[in-house]
């Protein structure tokens, strides 16, 4: 495990050592969620465009219990390991570039998980109907890349996050299928 969390720091310093000054600001409004509202304004758009206001009401209620689930579960593991932050690290604060500071824990990244399962949700609901549906994980490729950039959180947490989003959106499609077979496909 110790060697797992030296070359996750090793892989931090790179990968975050590849940003510049010129950057910055473009990595702080990537991750902020705001700025992804006409993206998410859009994919709602043909969502219910496909599937009808009703479906698109029950999609919605799905959605907002999966981050919701989502983000508390993310919470327990971070007080539960107490992970230091990057930008918090003493070993590489000082070598790292910080461009956003947060003292809270590090392990697992919520960004990470809710971008991923989110994506994956919607994907598994509208690939049937869009041809190029797959280029909607470029948003969690490029949202959790930016908690790497600005010095917020590490590879590992990142990709742990990734796997717990699969797995949840994966229950949460599964449940949501169950839910519309039952009461709406019969």
């Amino acid at each position: 495990m110790e060697e797992l969390l030296k070359l996750d720091k090793e892989l931090f310093v790179f990968l975050n050592g590849l940003g510049s000054a010129p950057y910055d600001d473009f990595w702080s409004i990537i991750t902020k969620q705001i700025y992804w509202s006409p993206l998410f304004v859009g994919i709602f758009y043909l969502i219910q465009k496909k599937v009808g206001w009703k479906n698109f009401g029950i999609i919605i209620v799905f959605l907002a219990l999966f981050i919701t689930f989502t983000d508390q579960i993310t919470n327990l593991f971070k007080s539960g390991f107490e992970r230091l932050r990057p930008c918090n690290d003493p070993e590489i604060k000082d070598i790292i570039r910080v461009v956003i500071h947060r003292n809270s824990f590090s392990f697992f990244s919520g960004h990470a998980s809710n971008s991923m399962g989110a994506t994956l949700f919607i994907f598994l609901i509208i690939r049937k109907y869009y041809k190029h549906t797959y280029l909607l994980f470029l948003f969690p490729l490029i949202f959790a890349y930016s908690r790497i950039y600005l010095g917020l959180h590490f590879p590992l947490d990142i990709l742990t996050g990734y796997a717990f989003g699969i797995i949840n959106a994966i229950i949460f499609y599964k449940l949501y299928t169950l839910f519309m077979n039952k009461f709406f496909y019969k």
